[in-house]
């Protein structure tokens, strides 16, 4: 039986499709896209969704903010 915490095939492929279209759809990056997709879950997944997925460190706190 699967875990509320696993990340499953499905998860990970519906990721890294919106990750697909956010890049504009670049060809030849399917595995890059699938562990940045993967990554950015388990991320979440053990509460650091405040983290950049792409590095995993925290925010810069001397960052301008966004507003």
């Amino acid at each position: 039986m699967l875990s509320s915490e696993t990340i499953t095939f499905h998860e990970i492929r519906e990721r890294a499709y919106d990750l697909w279209e956010r890049h504009h759809r670049p060809e030849g990056f399917s595995i890059e896209l699938w562990l940045m997709a993967e990554r950015e879950l388990r991320a979440q997944r053990e509460g650091r969704a405040d983290r950049n997925p792409e590095t995993g460190r925290p925010p810069d706190p001397d960052a301008a903010p966004n507003a």
